[in-house]
Parts: C-alpha cells; sequence; structure tokens
C-alpha cells in the first residue's frame, strides 16, 4: 500500500496553517472539478486525489494523527503493510495515540478498495477502523461532509439596486440565474443554498455566498435608503426662484428653487431615495445640495445691470 503525500496532494508545507489548507485545496478544486474537466480521467483522479487531502489536514485532529503516523511509517512498512504483522498495541505504548483502540480488524480494512472514492490508505488509517474514523465496520462511511462555503463578488450599478435586475454569470462550471432585489446595498451578502464547493462522502455540496458591490454613480451618493445630488442652480433662479428639471430613477420631475436661496442650501424630497430592501413601496428620500453657479462671459450690459445692483446694495 502507498503512503499518501497529503502535503505534496495540496501543494502545501507541514507547516501551513488551516487558512493555507483551505485556499489551497480551493485553487485546486475549481482547476480540477469534474464540471471544468469532463471525460478526463487524469483530472478526476487529482480531484479525488485532493479531496482525500483536504478531508484529513483540514481537520486538526485527522492531521495530528497524519503527521504521528508519517514518522513510524517506515515501521509500519517493514512490520508487514497491514497483512496483521504489526502490533499496534506495542506503537500505542512507544508513543502512539490512545485513539488506535480499535485496531483488532485493522487488516481485513487493508482490502478495501479505496471505497466511496478514497484511496485504500485513507480507508486503513481513517476509515472505521483507523484513526478515529467515520466508516462503519460494515464498509459504508456514515459521515457525511458539507461542502465548504464559496464567495464571489457581483458588481452591481446604482440603478439596478434601485429597479432589481437579473443578473446571469458563471462561477465554478455553473451558470447561475441570481435575481436581486430592489434596494440591495454595497456590501450585502446573497446565499445560494448547494451552490459552493462539493461534498465529500456523499454529503451536500456548501453554498455559494455573494457580496453584492454596488458602483458609484456619476451623480448620486447613496446613504443607507437616502440618495445625495449637488444640483446646479444659476444666480438668477437662486435670487428670484423659480423651477429646475431634475432626472431621478423614477423619471424627471421639477424641483422648486425658494426665492434668495443661498449657494450650499440642502432641499429634502420626499420618498425619491432608494427603494428599502424587502418593504414593498417604501423609499427614502433625497437631498439636492444647492451649487450655485456665477455667470460668465457676461455682456457689457450685463455688466452695467450688475454694478447697478452692487451700487443699490451699498445704499
Amino acid at each position: 500500500m502507498e503512503y499518501k503525500d497529503y502535503y505534496k496532494s495540496l501543494g502545501v508545507s507541514k507547516s501551513a496553517s488551516q487558512e493555507e489548507i483551505k485556499k489551497a485545496y480551493r485553487k485546486l478544486a475549481l482547476k480540477y472539478h469534474p464540471d471544468k474537466n469532463a471525460g478526463d480521467k487524469t483530472a478526476e483522479a487529482k480531484f479525488k486525489e485532493i479531496n482525500e487531502a483536504n478531508e484529513v489536514l483540514s481537520d486538526p485532529a485527522k492531521r495530528k494523527q497524519y503527521d504521528q503516523l508519517g514518522s513510524n511509517w517506515k515501521n509500519y512498512q517493514q512490520a508487514g503493510g497491514g497483512d496483521g504483522g504489526f502490533d499496534w498495541g506495542r506503537y500505542q505504548q512507544q508513543g502512539g495515540q490512545t485513539q488506535y483502540s480499535n485496531f483488532g480488524d485493522f487488516g481485513s480494512s487493508f482490502g478495501g478498495g479505496g471505497q466511496g472514492g478514497f484511496s485504500d490508505f485513507f480507508e486503513a488509517f481513517f476509515g472505521g477502523a483507523g484513526m478515529g474514523g467515520s466508516k462503519q465496520r460494515g464498509g459504508k462511511r456514515s459521515q457525511q461532509l458539507k461542502g465548504e462555503n464559496m464567495q464571489a463578488e457581483l458588481p452591481v450599478t446604482l440603478e439596478e439596486a434601485y429597479k432589481g435586475a437579473e443578473k446571469i454569470f458563471e462561477i465554478n462550471g455553473q451558470t447561475i440565474r441570481l435575481k436581486v432585489k430592489k434596494g440591495v446595498s454595497d456590501g450585502q451578502t446573497l446565499r445560494l443554498s448547494g451552490k459552493g464547493y462539493p461534498g465529500q462522502g456523499g454529503g451536500p455540496a456548501g453554498d455559494l455566498l455573494i457580496v453584492i458591490k454596488v458602483q458609484k454613480h456619476p451623480l448620486y451618493n447613496r446613504i443607507d435608503d437616502d440618495l445625495y445630488l449637488d444640483l446646479a442652480v444659476d444666480i438668477y433662479t437662486a435670487v428670484l426662484g423659480g423651477k429646475i428639471d431634475l432626472n431621478t430613477f423614477k423619471g424627471k420631475t421639477k424641483i422648486s428653487i425658494p426665492p434668495e436661496t443661498s449657494n450650499g442650501k440642502t432641499l429634502r424630497l420626499g420618498g425619491l431615495g432608494m427603494p428599502k430592501y424587502g418593504k414593498e413601496n417604501q423609499h427614502g428620500d433625497m437631498y439636492v445640495k444647492v451649487d450655485l453657479q456665477t455667470p460668465k462671459n457676461l455682456s457689457t450690459e450685463e455688466l452695467k445691470l450688475f454694478r447697478q445692483l452692487a451700487d443699490l446694495a451699498k445704499k
């Protein structure tokens, strides 16, 4: 029986952290996933190999047992390679883990042929007769492990966040059709059950976590459910008052500018903000800040009138 170097399978060092192991597994799982390599027997074998390695190294207890086994592997091979000739009780007394308590039928487990997609090596040491195993004596694996969750970012325009949208994209060999509800916010996470990494031992797949990234808008700034806008207002409308056309996500509207409006004044437009997520027909507000525009390229007559206004103001 061949010894399996799980660290080599995942391309990590023996001192790798759990996070490094997780990242290495995810990268390789994406590369060799059957959905991406249909009919490729080499990729299929590699996918099984990395799943087996992750099964052991991602579990601190199994990893500890595997590391302890490493230094004693040659002794095991010299003692008969699993045909019953090795005294596991003696190994325990020499420093092995007391978890090796049911090795009475150890030899028989070597003939399992890698049941459940795992190698003979795994079944021998981590099956029902192995280290803290998850395999029943009848040969069936009783422990089904759910796959790890997968995370991805989805860019959404502010207009899509306002009106809602259906987004179609491909990830991990899967075509995902996602309905983005009105009012979704930047950083909000949407969970798609069963769309993550595949499970192990017949376990269910993990979930796909979609993190929404709302893109910046050239005009509007969003804070919670409210929208903020700087509106250019000419000096004549600011002084005399009037109406200015304003484009909103609901369509065109007119905003009233009161007479003698000063620069920086903020006007509130109720209900013209973002939809409140999950609340039908409820919206935030829009806040319009007056950006007073000084006239340029004045004619001689206009300059004359402004001077007269200035003189009047001094009286």
